[in-house]
This record gives structure tokens, sequence and C-alpha cells, in this order.
């Protein structure tokens, strides 16, 4: 079931981090205002709208085992850290503080954005199928 829970989740992840994602929540969601954490809850909320029918489809189309409660669990996990990556300044902090200074100045905390994406959707993943 990991391998199910994850594919529906990263394709989730996918369609709500890119076509799904407006120019002004890209641009304002680590904003440090009242408007900058308004837009990036917007977005996590996206996030979980998404995995929520992912997995239900999930449940419907596969008949993967996951009860309400799991898939409210591993949605609530999954905004809550998609909020919290998307702060951008954790991700900043964690490339200062390993090394990888000159990365940040070329633009590389995108790909770290993702990789701390994709670590917490197998976190999620592997919950739901515990």
């Amino acid at each position: 079931m990991f391998a199910s829970v994850f594919v529906l989740l990263y394709v989730a992840h996918i369609f709500a981090d890119y076509p799904l994602q407006t120019d002004k929540i890209a641009d304002h969601k680590a904003d440090r205002t009242t408007a900058g954490w308004i837009y990036n809850l917007a977005h996590a909320g996206i996030h979980v709208l998404v995995s929520a029918v992912a997995l239900g489809a999930g449940v419907v189309v596969l008949d993967l085992q996951l009860t309400p409660s799991t898939i409210a669990a591993v949605v609530a996990w999954l905004g809550c850290s998609h909020a919290v990556i998307d702060r951008r300044w954790p991700i900043v902090w964690w490339m200062e503080h390993t090394g990888q200074r000159e990365y940040v100045k070329i633009g590389g905390t995108a790909t770290v954005d993702q990789a701390a994406h994709l670590g917490a959707l197998v976190i999620a993943a592997l919950a739901a199928a515990a």
C-alpha cells in the first residue's frame, strides 16, 4: 500500500504546487506578514484538498484500506509540513547550516524545498501504510 499512497500523494503534490498555485500565492506565501501567512495557508489548504481527493480516489478505485481518520491525519500532516517548508526560511536556514550557502545564492532553495516536501510525503505514506 505504501507505493500506491506515495504515488497518489506525489501526483497531488505536483498538481497543488504547480498548476493549482497562482503567481500571487507563489510570490507571497513566504512573506513575513499577515498576508504572507494567508497566502501560505491557502496554498497548504489546496494541498490538503487535492491530497484528500487523491486518497479518496485511491480508496474507491484501488480499494486502498484507508480509514477516514487515517486520511485526515495524513492530510493534516501534509498541510502543516507544507506550510512550514514553504515559509522558505527553514530551507534557507538548513542550507546555510549544512554548507550550502553558495547553492542558496544560485537558486538551489527550490530543489531543497522539493526534497523536504518529498520527505514529508514519504512520512505520510509510511504512516498511512502502517
